[in-house]
């Protein structure tokens, strides 16, 4: 799906074989989520166009929605200068990258003069249904 160029690749000596790769909306620019990714997932994710993680709880590699069915259609990646890190500029399936059933893994923010949490991304499905827990 994706052909790289030889020097457009992650770093994957460093942090002991991971790097960060960040979910980010590619329509809305929202964050959605931040996973990890050693180099099999890596290759998963060019071969296939879709987000490949590596699961650190469950030591294995990770499809993005291969559970709830809430893939992640990855349009364009970038690299940064390390070449430790990496966004994925995604097409979020089913409208929800989070196992809580929100848009975002981010959906909890605080502001200045605020000492309370509140919520900012909406829940998109019930986890309970979506994943028979």
């Amino acid at each position: 799906m994706f052909e790289a160029p030889r020097d457009f690749k992650p770093d994957f000596s460093r942090s002991g074989g991971l790097i960060a790769a960040i979910a980010q909306d590619a329509e809305s620019g929202e964050i959605l989520m931040l996973a990890w990714m050693d180099e099999e997932a890596w290759n998963a994710t060019l071969n296939t166009g879709e987000a490949h993680y590596w699961s650190r709880s469950r030591r294995q590699l990770w499809h993005k929605g291969e559970s709830s069915g809430n893939v992640q259609e990855v349009l364009a990646i970038r690299l940064d200068c390390d070449s430790d890190a990496v966004i994925l500029e995604v097409r979020q399936i089913g409208g929800a990258a989070c196992h809580t059933g929100r848009k975002s893994c981010f959906f909890r923010r605080i502001v200045p003069g605020s000492n309370t949490a509140e919520l900012c991304s909406p829940q998109v499905f019930d986890p309970a249904e979506v994943y028979k827990k």
